[in-house]
């Protein structure tokens, strides 16, 4: 029968592991951990109070990275090493990727089989027991957690079948991204579109309505030809645009709430190298280009970096079969490209008398260099305005080509621990720009600036076309809509509990600016996974009422009393989010 992963390997295992590519753990920050004992204390007190934080950080990193799955060919090999456990057995914790959210639970269910997982669901049911569909962690919200209980298919990760003629695709949703695109890259087939991180599982980067970019490319649900829902009350249920096509648009984005997405088969394209170009350029440059920058090239991002004019433009294509790819030398190595970061980041530690051993700056990557800048005074906004400048020069003499297959090339590292809100809105047809996404940001820049806001860089802004999926923030009847993504961050660099909560608060307050000054005007709605429920009971009712104007609230709640009438599957956020009338 189905059971509970329990905290397995030695804390040595753990520690080699953390040392690898920052988003192959989505739970624990190897910078942070370094930091903690990067810097001599000067009493018994700090002695404690630091190795208080060690062993803390330690301990939930592992009960939480060990909670989730371990990779398709290490799953059967974790039985053999000993249990690491500083918890209970049976309680787990689990922690988001973004460090924001964490909830302990004594039920965390992982089948192996469909059969598994349906025999979950009906004891389930049947006990009123809560099992929240939660993915890989990845959602900056924690929408897939309770301390209820949860379930995660991390080990149901199969690819069953693969089309080539129809380059389709059906596998098992706890099946990894990254996972799946090295499983189908023998038969010559990738997915559409990818989002910044690779880490998430199928079934919870579709149900949350993920994104990748490019005007002519919908966000991820779109690529969905049918699913396999596992229910409380119906059992499993196949569904597609051809049987019950009302109930798959509304479960295709359905937010883990109708049913446990059990199976998915998607639509693939012809696996493709594609060429990337990163640039600097301005506003004033952007607004003459942008039309054409939308529509002549596959994907398209702009980095907006506050307090400079300063906007990276990252463009990709597919690899033209007669030029081939682009004959270019750098102007600056990739020493001097970060070398202005490492400048500001010793004159820093001199101005804040930090003891950082500043012989390791030249080992650290530009992201971990932002980091540590930012966590020496995070909401001292002349401080920020400098690393942003800093992180603008590192932009400019970055500048060239990279070559390279989609799935290495679509992604971003977005840094480590951090608050993070993106707004999704209507910018006109790919026809017809209404340029409405370049007027938010402008606001944007204006509101971060009269209001002081020590805002980080980058301003990552996005584009899709349409989501035929109700639920979807890109949702739209017209088949020409474009819609553009803009997320704001704050990192967390530190691991002070103080601090934390001053950066959190600080953020919620730029959130609440953002969201009075231009969400209304711009039509613009979160994205699920980073979507926050207010605790003032007014800002809660209103956001209800705002989520009732763009999305079929109703008729959601009809179909998830319909096929979960225990609520097993929900949990606070989404009853809060969707109270039912």
């Amino acid at each position: 029968m189905f059971r509970a992963h329990h905290f397995r390997r030695s804390l040595r295992s753990l520690l080699a592991h953390s040392h690898s590519h920052p988003h192959s753990n989505p739970h624990i920050n190897p910078r942070l951990l370094c930091s903690l004992s990067s810097q001599p204390p000067s009493s018994d007190a700090e002695v404690r109070k630091y190795i208080g934080y060690t062993v803390l950080v330690l301990g939930c990193a592992a009960a939480t990275y060990y909670s989730f799955p371990f990779p398709a060919d290490a799953k059967h090999k974790k039985a053999q090493l000993f249990r690491y456990a500083p918890l209970p057995d049976d309680l787990h914790t689990v922690t988001n990727w973004s460090g924001t959210h964490e909830v302990q639970t004594r039920t965390f269910l992982q089948p192996e089989s469909l059969q598994e997982l349906e025999a979950a669901v009906k004891d389930s049911n049947e006990k009123k027991q809560k099992i929240r569909p939660v993915g890989s962690g990845l959602s900056p919200n924690g929408i897939g957690l309770t301390r209820a209980g949860m379930v995660n298919l991390g080990l149901m990760d199969k690819v069953l079948e693969v089309d080539k003629e129809k380059k389709r695709v059906t596998v098992q949703a706890g099946i990894r991204v990254q996972q799946l695109v090295d499983s189908i890259k023998e038969y010559g087939l990738t997915l559409q579109n990818f989002a910044s991180i690779r880490e998430q599982q199928v079934g919870g980067i579709v149900q949350v309505g993920a994104h990748g970019t490019g005007a002519r490319l919908p966000p991820i649900d779109e690529q969905v030809i049918s699913m396999k829902l596992v229910t409380p009350a119906k059992g499993t249920i196949e569904i597609s645009k051809e049987k019950d096509p009302d109930l798959f648009y509304l479960a295709r984005c359905g937010l883990g709430g109708l049913g446990v997405v059990a199976e998915v088969t998607l639509q693939c394209v012809e696996r493709q190298e594609l060429v990337e170009h990163t640039y600097i350029s301005n506003m004033k440059d952007i607004k003459k280009n942008h039309k054409k920058l939308l529509s002549e090239n596959k994907h398209v991002k702009y980095l907006h970096i506050p307090y400079t004019d300063a906007v990276v433009v990252v463009t990709c294509n597919p690899i033209s079969k007669w030029k081939g790819p682009p004959k270019y030398k750098p102007k600056y190595s990739p020493e001097e490209a970060v070398g202005h970061v490492q400048d500001l980041y010793r004159e820093s530690l001199k101005k804040y008398r930090s003891t950082e051993n500043e012989s390791e700056i030249n080992e650290l990557s530009f992201t971990e260099l932002r980091d540590k800048l930012l966590a020496l005074d995070p909401l001292n906004t002349d401080h920020v305005k400098k690393t942003n400048q800093a992180e603008a020069e590192f932009w400019r003499k970055s500048e060239g080509y990279r070559v390279g297959w989609s799935d290495e090339i679509l992604g971003f590292d977005c840094g480590g621990h951090q608050w993070v809100s993106e707004t999704c809105f209507p910018a006109g047809t790919l026809s017809k720009p209404s340029m409405k996404d370049l007027e938010f940001i402008e606001q944007l820049m204006q509101l971060i600036e009269k209001e002081s806001i020590p805002a980080p860089a980058p301003i990552e802004q996005r584009w899709t076309a349409c989501s035929k999926s109700l639920m979807s923030p890109a949702y739209s009847s017209v088949d020409d809509d474009i819609f553009s993504w803009v997320g704001i961050i704050m990192y967390l660099p530190t691991m002070d509990a103080r601090e934390r909560k001053h950066i959190t608060e600080e953020f919620f307050h730029y959130r609440h600016l953002t969201q009075a000054h231009l969400w209304d005007h711009y039509s613009a709605y979160e994205h699920w996974a980073k979507i926050e429920v207010p605790k003032d009971k007014e800002e809660l009712q209103a956001l209800q009422a705002r989520l009732r104007k763009k999305f079929p609230v109703d008729a959601y709640n009809r179909a998830r009393q319909e096929l979960d009438p225990n609520r097993i599957l929900s949990n606070n956020m989404l009853e809060k989010l969707f109270p039912s009338s």
